[in-house]
């Protein structure tokens, strides 16, 4: 998306050149839908909003992505291509009373051990509820869970004072960028961490579905921390090359 955006050198994306973007990024994101991955399918959406964004899309387009995105989620549910679990997960956040106890219980717990924490935690490895059993998948769905139960309030704010000091440096170095390839992966790369970190710490805290997304760095998994190492040497390969 970024390479073929930044073939046309003009301060805002024509009509012609969004819809050919749309359809680059569309075409993995309904397939990524069918699977059902909603989650991972939102992160495409979110990384080709911020991407268009930067480069000169009108506000109407970015509208555009959003009526779609939410069209096709409703589609894919109206449709029963995602599963039962995705829907209750919806419910829970929309209509809890309406939902199950169980239904609840993942994210509830979340949201106690959080509360529980206080401001400095009650140390590490020493919260009952991120140490047993109540809070299913906490190493890769509610990692931020056993932050705020252990390290309280003011391990919560290094972990994401940590993220936001990467976060200004990409947009540091998007703006150094002697080219709009570089500009555009970095704000790729940029809006995908940002709404990752969203989305994770968001279910944790119960404003946002649950959803398998990882905390980037802090949940446990291969592939995520793999592809975020990747991402991040890109944006360093862009800052290198910004005095040549």
């Amino acid at each position: 998306l970024a390479a073929y955006l930044a073939e046309e050198r003009s301060e805002e994306v024509s009509y012609a050149r969004f819809l050919g973007g749309l359809m680059i990024v569309g075409a993995p994101a309904v397939l990524v839908i069918i699977q059902p991955d909603l989650g991972s399918a939102s992160v495409l959406v979110a990384m080709a909003m911020g991407v268009l964004l930067v480069a000169g899309a009108k506000a109407r387009y970015i509208a555009l992505i959003t009526v779609l995105s939410i069209a096709t989620v409703m589609a894919a549910f109206v449709g029963r291509l995602v599963n039962s679990y995705q829907a209750a997960r919806l419910q829970a956040l929309l209509n809890p009373a309406a939902s199950d106890a169980d239904d609840l219980y993942q994210a509830e717990n979340a949201m106690r051990a959080i509360g529980t924490g206080g401001l400095w935690g009650k140390g590490w490895l020493q919260g009952p509820l991120t140490n047993g059993r109540d809070i299913p998948v906490m190493w890769a769905d509610f990692p931020f869970a056993a932050i705020g139960e252990q390290f309280g309030l003011v391990g919560s704010a290094t972990v994401l004072g940590l993220i936001a000091i990467a976060l200004v440096r990409i947009w540091r170095i998007a703006h150094l960028s002697r080219d709009l390839l570089g500009t555009y992966i970095c704000a790729g790369v940029f809006t995908m961490l940002l709404w990752q970190v969203f989305q994770n710490v968001g279910m944790t805290l119960g404003i946002m579905p649950v959803t398998g997304l990882p905390m980037p760095f802090i949940s446990y998994g291969g592939s995520s921390l793999l592809t975020y190492f990747a991402m991040f040497g890109i944006v360093q390969s862009v800052h290198m090359r910004r005095l040549r």
